[in-house]
């Protein structure tokens, strides 16, 4: 290969493996099999609302699975969240449609396919709720996961004031 294609090719992972929005620390990594294929799980903290942590998992396929299968550069969508109140919850501006916001998206492949995790407000139950789905270019996937977190008699500070 080329040196000019080494330079778009690790362009276009680095692009593919970005985060949207959220910041995301990987806190584990939990090996699955002998041939490298992992678990891992990342922190994901919403940039709009301070004081919610979300735990995203997902499939990271190692270097053997990729060379048996011949798909070299794409995870499965599989993944699975969990959020949870880890702090004094302040909200700022956030989108109140029923389509939410999209608050972090990783690379699953080299450009056709996202880790997405989207926040919904439930305002008549007053509740976040983060959505865990794969977003593909082709076609959709309806592998998902769901996490909410309930404001009902918490102290919650809206920088714009509670929606009515």
């Amino acid at each position: 290969m080329s040196p000019t294609l080494k330079r778009i090719a690790a362009g276009l992972i680095a692009l593919a493996g970005s985060g949207y929005g959220a910041h995301a620390d990987t806190v584990g990594k939990v090996g699955v099999d002998w041939v490298g294929n992992d678990i891992k799980i990342d922190a994901v903290t919403d940039p709009e609302v301070t004081g919610v942590t979300c735990h995203v998992s997902y499939f990271d396929r190692g270097v053997i699975d990729r060379l048996r299968k011949g798909n070299w550069f794409e995870d499965p969508s599989n993944n699975a969240i969990a959020c949870q109140q880890t702090g004094p919850i302040t909200i700022g501006d956030i989108n109140l449609s029923p389509k939410g916001e999209e608050v972090f998206r990783a690379g699953l492949s080299l450009i056709w396919k996202s880790l997405v995790v989207t926040r919904v407000y439930d305002k008549t139950n007053n509740t976040l709720i983060y959505l865990a789905h794969g977003r593909e270019v082709t076609e959709g996937s309806a592998k998902m996961a769901i996490s909410t977190v309930p404001l009902y008699n918490q102290p919650v500070t809206w920088t714009n004031g509670q929606p009515k």
